[in-house]
């Protein structure tokens, strides 16, 4: 298994707006060889400031690495440089291989 995530960081009066643009999207992830699942997950609020991280679960990180490479993926992403405001910085990538797994 293979995890990537990007974590985002939302002033809390984007967070409504951020929110909004992330569970109106149209992932094309399910159409993907070596997807599993996707999580887009909140964290508390601390001085004004959520910690938000995409997660996404692949069989492997050539099958991600497919998705990056893919037409889906940037059908998925357009409009993501307007979007951009909505949040502090750029989104900070972390891929992790699998070494445990406990079901």
């Amino acid at each position: 298994m293979y995890l990537a995530m990007n974590r985002f960081t939302v002033t809390t009066q984007n967070a409504e707006a951020f929110e909004a643009v992330w569970l109106g999207r149209d992932s094309h992830l399910k159409n993907m060889d070596g997807f599993v699942e996707f999580h887009m997950l909140k964290g508390p609020e601390i001085d004004g400031k959520i910690l938000y991280a995409s997660h996404t679960v692949w069989k492997s990180e050539d099958a991600f690495r497919d998705w990056t490479k893919s037409e889906a993926f940037r059908d998925a992403h357009k409009g993501a440089k307007t979007t951009a405001k909505l949040h502090e910085g750029t989104p900070v990538f972390e891929g992790f291989n699998t070494i445990q797994h406990i079901a």
